[in-house]
């Protein structure tokens, strides 16, 4: 009796390793067969090396093969039907897309201690716009990545915890509760024609559309027509913070909006030249952002290149 397997294969060559998968329908022995071919075609014709360690042959349907990201393996599910109205086990046979438990958890675990949700501490310098866009990329690039995913759905646990530690960074920032997060930030957005509840905060700008930074509004929903696009379109941009490259309206050392500019340094590994014991907090901001450019004001620039403290930093009024 023939049974499904599933291999998969990592090689190494002169640029870099090369992932693939190869799906098989028969019985092991062959596919042992099949592998031993493989390598010996890659190393003679290639010049390439098969690695054993992470060449493996797993069985699709009571196992689950890892590849890109993604768990590979065979629907087998008695109980399981596409459409109510079918008669038969439709699902049974094909080939599942799954969203790894474990992923989800790694997520998670970035915005939790002792299984709790916490603020991000190191964001607490940036502004509330910064860092409402700043958990809305990172959670819609999770979920547009695993969108082929039949249990997509699972990323909701992951949007909870996120947004809970949202809240919290915003509370910590603001010295408000997280109710009091909540009034302040309510929105409810509209993706698709249908509501979803989410957070929201709008700039406004004379003679300009306003900015928006929203939170949520994003469907876990399995999309098949999905466009896997693995050499996007690479923006040149040298400024990178937010705010900066839409605003750029305020020190943030001092708060002014007097004569703004942008402190540059070349490498993130310059900050640590500062060998003292209490770095400069110009120095713990730029670090903590890990970003090369700091929005200040004429008077802080040039203490920043002066090597002043921070506490001459601020301006008399």
């Amino acid at each position: 009796m023939k049974s499904r397997t599933h291999g998969s294969s990592r090689g190494k060559g002169p640029r870099g390793p090369y992932l693939s998968q190869l799906g098989f329908i028969g019985p092991k022995e062959e596919a042992e067969e099949i592998k031993c071919q493989v390598g010996l075609f890659l190393k003679e014709q290639l010049q390439l090396e098969l690695s054993k360690t992470k060449t493996l042959i797993t069985h699709a349907r009571t196992e689950k093969a890892r590849f890109l990201g993604y768990e590979l393996s065979i629907f087998q599910r008695n109980d399981a039907r596409e459409r109510s109205y079918y008669k038969r086990r439709v699902l049974n046979g094909k080939v599942e897309l799954g969203l790894p438990e474990a992923v989800i958890q790694e997520q998670c675990q970035r915005y939790m201690t002792h299984n709790t949700p916490i603020h991000r501490t190191e964001m607490l310098n940036d502004s509330v716009f910064t860092i409402i866009t700043h958990f809305q990329g990172v959670y819609r690039g999770i979920v547009e990545y695993y969108r082929l995913a039949h249990n997509v759905y699972g990323l909701h646990k992951l949007k909870w915890i996120m947004e809970q530690s949202l809240v919290k960074t915003l509370a910590a920032k603001l010295n408000l509760s997280v109710r009091q997060v909540y009034q302040r930030y309510h929105a409810t957005l509209l993706t698709n024609g249908k509501p979803y509840k989410g957070l929201q905060m709008v700039i406004q700008r004379e003679g300009k559309n306003p900015l928006i930074a929203q939170w949520g509004g994003i469907p876990l929903q399995r999309r098949m027509d999905t466009v896997l696009n693995d050499a996007p379109y690479r923006y040149w941009n040298g400024r990178t913070e937010i705010v900066q490259r839409l605003l750029a309206e305020t020190c943030e050392l001092c708060g002014s909006q007097e004569h703004i500019e942008v402190h540059h340094i070349r490498a993130l590994k310059d900050l640590k030249q500062y060998g003292r014991p209490e770095k400069p907090v110009w120095v713990k901001t730029m670090a903590a952002r890990h970003r090369k450019t700091l929005v200040v004001c004429r008077a802080c620039h040039k203490n920043i290149h002066s090597g002043h403290p921070f506490n001459q930093y601020h301006h008399l009024e």
